[in-house]
């Protein structure tokens, strides 16, 4: 048993790690594609009452300019409850508001799912202590969770 605590929370560090590989940006590898990734997102966003402002599909605008990109999809979403009081702490979190997720499929075949981690943003705007951050970045765990669950 005490093994098996160790490995999952080794394991845990391991992602967590891996998912912090640019500043702020937190990353999960999808067992899905690209689209069903991103419609898993966008129907456990609408499920919990967020709003989807849009969801672009960055491989079909390289198509239609004569270009090529591997499946690429971001979904802006968010609400006033939770992006308010972030504004609230610092009016230029508005730059990085609303909340954005991105599903793509890699050189290497995997597809990931990333987003802005909140906690990271609050440091940006110069705001660490914010209190709604980590509610945020809560939040989003579980959104992107959900997406990529088996």
């Amino acid at each position: 048993m005490k093994n098996s605590f160790v490995l999952a929370v080794g394991g845990l560090f391991a992602v967590c790690t891996a998912a912090h590989a640019a500043d702020g940006l937190v990353e999960l590898e999808s067992p899905y594609s690209a689209r069903q990734t991103m419609d898993r997102l966008e129907q456990a966003v609408t499920d919990r009452g967020l709003k989807v402002f849009a969801r672009i599909d960055h491989a079909a605008g390289a198509a239609s300019v004569g270009k090529t990109l591997r499946a690429t999809e971001l979904l802006i979403f968010g609400n006033p409850q939770g992006g308010t009081p972030f504004m609230q702490c610092a009016q230029t979190v508005g730059i990085d508001l609303p909340l954005k997720a991105l599903a793509w499929e890699a050189a290497d075949g995997r597809v990931l799912l990333a987003y802005n981690d909140p906690v990271y943003l609050a440091r940006r705007h110069g705001v660490s202590d914010c209190a709604v951050a980590p509610r945020l970045r809560e939040a989003l765990d579980g959104l992107a969770g959900a997406a990529v669950a088996k």
